[in-house]
């Protein structure tokens, strides 16, 4: 590994990052990039020269590629999101992961020590960042460390990806709209309720937006709908990308979260999908990550995964530990509409057991996802 932000190891790339390149044992992990700007042409012109995949992994900044330009990786390089640590990764589990194992019919295996409702929301808030995750053993500690984390976030790092109009921004805005924007986290509400909570325009909610989302710390989730034009129009669903990171921002705990059921509902939802992402970002089937509302609100699912553009899973999010076969209702409706499309219906829960729920439709605890 080469740590370009180090000035000792920069310094031959500075030099002449061609021939810095030259005699590296491969693979060749090069760590923060962008701190020499003209390696990655160099990289590129290796890869023309000798276009084996695998010699070159490039790792970045969120604004790594904004500061870089023109860019010269197209059709050279495989770009690949690193979310924050799934439970998987951080156990070091080396079964196959969860949505392959769904999709292949192979049972959903659980590990040894199956959480408790209350469990689940602590490991949720632990999140996934690999400092407080792995290293900080206090709620105080990990506290402290988001609160610096969100500080830097929201100066240092979106000053780099701000737009000229909204360079003389708020900050003490912008802090209020990420947290009204976690407040209302695996929601499908209507973009005003969020800025207008946050006291802000819609203008500058949509600005900011933007940059949170160039930060790799929300996402918006697209409606699923049978006809692909239609999902264009209707409302996205909102995630904080790490639950921990979620907590901070609602300034709740585990109690907290244990005694206020739209904040257990968003955790759950929210830490779900965090398991999942990095599943579907690195899996060859391109699925990719819908949620469901028909139009008038009689059906809802909490994700729709859609496999190359036509096979279905779809996943409710309860924090019963005993859901039934009117928590799949959503999903059987869902399975009888679009039929052998369907490949998997999931319902997830905080209880200990898997069992059947219908026809495809599992009732499956939470930790299945890191079984």
């Amino acid at each position: 590994m080469v740590r370009l932000d180090v000035r000792a190891e920069a310094a031959a790339f500075e030099a002449d990052p061609d021939a810095a390149l030259v005699g590296l044992t491969e693979p060749v992990l090069l760590d923060e990039w962008q701190a020499v700007a003209d390696v990655l042409g160099a990289v590129a012109r290796s890869v023309n020269g000798d276009p084996r995949p695998g010699r070159f992994l490039l790792t970045g900044s969120a604004r790594a590629e904004i500061e870089n330009t023109p860019w010269p990786g197209t059709g050279r390089l495989q770009r690949l999101v690193m979310f924050p640590m799934t439970l998987r990764e951080q156990r070091r589990v080396m079964s196959k992961p969860f949505l392959e194992k769904l999709v292949a019919g192979a049972p959903l295996d659980l590990p040894p020590d199956l959480p408790d409702l209350r469990g689940y929301v602590e490991i949720a808030l632990r999140g996934g960042f690999p400092r407080p995750a792995l290293g900080l053993r206090s709620t105080q500690a990990r506290a402290a460390w988001f609160e610096s984390y969100v500080s830097d976030l929201l100066s240092h790092d979106v000053e780099q990806l701000e737009e000229p109009r909204t360079r003389r921004r708020d900050g003490l805005r912008l802090r209020r709209y990420f947290e009204a924007y976690a407040l209302n986290s695996a929601g499908v509400c209507d973009h005003k309720t969020i800025y207008e909570a946050a006291q802000v325009t819609k203008r500058t909610a949509e600005a900011y937006e933007r940059l949170l989302t160039r930060l790799y710390v929300v996402e918006h989730v697209p409606a699923w709908t049978g006809n692909r034009l239609k999902r264009l129009v209707q409302r996205p669903k909102r995630y904080v990308v790490d639950t921990a990171l979620l907590g901070h921002l609602m300034r709740l705990g585990v109690d907290g979260v244990l005694r206020d059921g739209d904040a257990l509902g968003r955790v759950l939802d929210t830490f779900v999908a965090a398991q999942l992402r990095p599943e579907i970002a690195a899996s060859s089937d391109r699925p990719r990550l819908h949620h469901l509302r028909t139009k008038q609100g009689e059906h809802e699912l909490d994700m729709v995964i859609e496999i190359d553009g036509f096979r279905v899973i779809g996943i409710e999010v309860k924090a019963s530990a005993g859901p039934s076969r009117a928590d799949a209702k959503h999903l059987a409706w869902l399975r009888d509409k679009i039929g052998d499309r369907f490949v998997a219906g999931v319902v997830f829960h905080t209880g200990s057991r898997s069992y059947a729920l219908g026809e495809r439709i599992t009732a499956a605890p939470l930790a299945c996802l890191w079984g």
